[in-house]
C-alpha cells in the first residue's frame, strides 16, 4: 500500500491518471477539465465522451473572472462548487429547484421542477453559467429559451445522468449555438457537473 499525507493526495490521484492515460494526449485547453471529472468518478471515460464547443473553457473562464453567477439543477451540484473561490470573482452559485414557489408552478403546470428553475434563473440580471448534472428536462428548457431569444448563457455544462431523454437532451445544447462541455451519452451526474466548474475556478486561482 502507497503512504500519501493528506496534502498529497490529490496530487498524487493526477499523477496516477496521468500515467494511466498512457500516450494519451488530451487536448491541452481542456485537459485539466477532463482529468479532473477523471479523479471525481475513477471514470476514463470521460476522456472520450468529454465534448468541448471551440473555446469553451476559455470562455468559461472569462466569465467567471468577470463576476459571473452559476445556476445548478441539483443542490448536490450546488454544495460541490467552490464558493470562495467563486465569491471572491464577484459571483453567487444558485440552484432554484428546491424553493415552494418553483414546486408550486411546476405542479400547477404539469412540468418539472428544473424546467421552471431554469426559467427562473432566465430572469437572473448578470451573466451565468448553467451546470446541469441531474436533469435532461433543465438542458431542454435552456435549449427552448436560447431558441426563443430569452437567454443567452455564458457557458452550459450538461452533464445530466440516466436513461431518458438524457441523450437527446445533450444532442439538443450541443446544437444551440452557446458554448458548451457536455458529456455525450448517458454518464454524467452533479458531482461531474460541479467537478467541471471547480476545474475552471482553480485554472483561476492558479
Amino acid at each position: 500500500m502507497e503512504i500519501v499525507k493528506p496534502m498529497d493526495i490529490e496530487k498524487r490521484s493526477f499523477e496516477i491518471i496521468g500515467e494511466l492515460l498512457g500516450e494519451r494526449k488530451l487536448d491541452p485547453e481542456n485537459e485539466l477539465v477532463i482529468k479532473r471529472v477523471i479523479h471525481t468518478s475513477a471514470d476514463f471515460d470521460y476522456a472520450d465522451n468529454l465534448c468541448f464547443s471551440d473555446g469553451a473553457v476559455a470562455k468559461g473562464i472569462e466569465a467567471l473572472r468577470g463576476g459571473c453567477d452559476i445556476v445548478t439543477d441539483t443542490t448536490m451540484a450546488r454544495s460541490g462548487i467552490n464558493k470562495n473561490i467563486l465569491g471572491l470573482l464577484g459571483g453567487e452559485a444558485h440552484c432554484f429547484v428546491a424553493d415552494e414557489d418553483v414546486a408550486r408552478e411546476a405542479k400547477e403546470r404539469g412540468v418539472t421542477r428544473s424546467s421552471v428553475a431554469m426559467e427562473r434563473a432566465a430572469r437572473l440580471e448578470k451573466p451565468c453559467i448553467f451546470a446541469i448534472g441531474n436533469a435532461p428536462t433543465a438542458l431542454i428548457s435552456l435549449y427552448e429559451q436560447i431558441k426563443a431569444g430569452k437567454l443567452a448563457p455564458a457557458l452550459i455544462i450538461g452533464v445530466p445522468v440516466g436513461f431518458v431523454n438524457v441523450v437527446e437532451s445533450k444532442e439538443l445544447i450541443m446544437e444551440a449555438g452557446v458554448p458548451y462541455i457536455v458529456a455525450r451519452g448517458r454518464k454524467g451526474g452533479s458531482n461531474v457537473a460541479a467537478a467541471i466548474c471547480n476545474a475552471l475556478l482553480y485554472q483561476i486561482r492558479r
